[in-house]
C-alpha cells in the first residue's frame, strides 16, 4: 500500500479559495482525496502525480462522475479509511 507524508483531503469545489490553497500545499510525498464536491476537480487536469490522486466513489457515483475517473483511483469509505491510516498527516481542508 502506498504511503503518504500527509493526505490533503479536499471537499471543496474547484472554484472555491481553499481549493487553490490546498493545491499549493501539496508536497510531493503527499496525497490528495476528493470527496464531496471536491469530486467536480475529476474533470480537470490538476498537474498532480496520478498514484498520488483519489476520489471517494460514492460521491463521484452522486454527482454522475464515475466514468470520469480511474477505476483504480476511486475508494470506498473503508478504502478512505486505508489512505488516512497511512499518512503520517491528515488535512482536511
Amino acid at each position: 500500500m502506498i504511503s503518504f507524508k500527509t493526505l490533503h483531503i479536499l471537499n471543496k469545489p474547484p472554484d472555491h479559495s481553499r481549493f487553490r490553497l490546498c493545491l499549493s500545499a501539496i508536497g510531493p510525498e503527499d496525497g490528495l482525496l476528493l470527496t464531496e464536491n471536491g469530486v467536480l476537480a475529476v474533470t480537470r487536469r490538476l498537474g498532480l502525480n496520478p498514484e498520488r490522486c483519489f476520489a471517494l466513489s460514492p460521491d463521484l457515483e452522486a454527482r454522475g462522475l464515475s466514468s470520469q475517473f480511474s477505476k483504480e483511483q476511486t475508494v470506498s469509505f473503508d478504502g478512505m479509511v486505508g489512505l488516512t491510516a497511512s499518512a503520517e498527516n491528515v488535512i482536511s481542508w
